[in-house]
């Protein structure tokens, strides 16, 4: 009498304890990530930096970012969320003990560089939610940790400066990376184990070579754009680069037989889509995370307002609050809506609001509310999509796809900062400093209608999701 196998056992239920000591972990590296920028000034002044150097320590950690997400989400995907992420964050914390110990630029940039794999968490958390709860809950616990890894941002913005001054710069690297080993050690402890899925397979060493070159060149190109259209020839040559690495890529990713990146999995279209729309809706809200500021500040003929540093923050407030709760909102929209839903109205919401300050930023509560609702909708439309990404996926390839939508979004705002910059000087008068009125117009318009261009990616991830 043939013996019927017993059923495969279920993962185990994670308590909100477990989900709370991920938020945890979330709020803490986005709070380690964010204090860098706002204190950017008083670091160039106590360690003798030049502006290019500055610029240099800004996006050190952005590049590595970029680089270790996917390798993290693949390898937690292979070998287990909880297993990498502990390992990851033990690097993180080392780095913020570097930087909170450093005497010099070299050992900061070290530090940050270090700092950077911090990226891998949110990956790793997707993976581990989704292993632990069902689909419903997993889009929520999923919105939860994207909005307290904003809010932790918010919180590092607003601290850094009065803990750099107060006590000293040591301590705005120290005081985040003491509370990531506290999380850490939290979701060690209550976080089950999610067995590896791929254990014997081996790490596409030439694949990650050559995705870091890709991406490499790209960033590098983005943070050069603005003054290669006077370089011809240095142009063509990241052109070049850029392709060849991205040709040897994808060959490399066809033949291996445990790919870093299926490329398969990418050429869905809920997957390809999500991708394309999440890029699309950065480089918006990048165009209004530049020049919003910039105008507030600016005191031209007949516009802008000649706001302070100070009144400045207290006028982007709002706009990280509402930036904040976006990504809770957008896990319980999802789950009630659906992503295409929730995306369509989140985009035509923020093309709108970017079309409306276009036409009418006479008045600081213009910028105000306008900064809020791009940055409301934007990080629904972003949750929105991870969620998307995250359940259009076999399990094992929830980290890597989420991933994805982590470094798109990277090079998304890279794309959107260095356009907007481009606008500001394109229309600034010779002999002046002050750009035209326009030139902001001009952007505001862009912005809006790269956003709703984004629309007929939404109707492609909602058809293949239906097929």
């Amino acid at each position: 009498m043939p013996v019927t196998p017993a059923p495969p056992v279920p993962p185990p239920r994670i308590r909100k304890a477990a989900v709370g000591a991920l938020g945890m972990l979330a709020a803490a590296t986005g709070t380690l990530e964010s204090v860098v920028a706002p204190t950017l000034p008083l670091l160039q002044r106590e360690l003798s930096m030049s502006p290019a150097e500055g610029a240099l320590l800004s996006i050190a950690m952005l590049i590595t970012g970029a680089l270790v997400a996917p390798v993290a989400g693949n390898l937690g995907d292979r070998h287990g969320g909880k297993r990498v992420m502990t390992r990851l964050m033990a690097v993180v914390a080392a780095g913020g003990l570097v930087s909170s110990l450093a005497p010099n630029l070299p050992m900061l940039l070290l530090g940050q560089v270090l700092q950077g794999a911090m990226v891998g968490a949110m990956p790793l958390s997707f993976i581990l939610v989704r292993r632990h709860l069902p689909a419903g809950e997993s889009q929520v616990a999923i919105g939860v940790v994207s909005g307290l890894f904003v809010g932790g941002g918010m919180l590092g913005t607003l601290i850094a400066g009065p803990v750099a001054e107060g006590l000293s710069r040591h301590w705005m690297f120290a005081i985040p990376t003491l509370a990531i080993v506290v999380a850490t050690l939290s979701v060690h402890l209550l976080m089950p184990d999610d067995p590896p899925a791929r254990p014997d397979a081996r790490i596409d060493w030439p694949g990650l070579v050559l995705l870091s070159g890709v991406l490499l060149t790209l960033m590098l190109g983005l943070s050069m754009a603005p003054g290669l259209g006077s370089r011809p020839l240095a142009l063509g040559a990241l052109v070049l680069v850029l392709a060849a690495f991205t040709a040897g890529w994808t060959a490399v990713e066809r033949r291996t037989a445990s790919p870093m990146v299926d490329l398969r999995l990418l050429a869905r279209p809920p997957i390809w889509s999500s991708y394309v729309i999440t890029f699309a809706v950065c480089v918006g809200t990048a165009v209004s995370m530049y020049l919003v500021p910039q105008l507030l500040a600016v005191s031209g003929d007949g516009y802008g307002f000649g706001a302070g540093s100070t009144d400045i923050g207290r006028y982007l407030l709002p706009g990280a609050v509402t930036a904040a709760v976006s990504g809770p909102l957008g896990g319980v929209a999802v789950r009630r809506f659906g992503a295409g839903a929730v995306v369509t109205a989140a985009i035509g919401a923020m093309a709108a609001t970017l079309g409306g300050l276009a036409l009418l930023h006479t008045e600081v509560w213009h910028l105000v509310v306008g900064k809020a609702l791009i940055a409301l909708t934007s990080g629904v439309c972003v949750t929105a999509m991870v969620v998307r990404t995250a359940t259009s996926v076999e399990h094992g390839d929830t980290g890597t796809a989420t991933s994805l939508v982590l470094v798109t979004r990277v090079v998304g705002f890279a794309a959107g900062a260095q356009v907007s910059g481009a606008f500001l000087t394109a229309g600034t008068p010779s002999g002046s400093d002050v750009p035209a009125e326009s030139a902001f117009v001009t952007g505001f318009v862009i912005a809006g209608a790269v956003t709703a261009l984004s629309l007929f990616a939404v109707r492609t991830m909602s058809k293949g999701a239906e097929e």
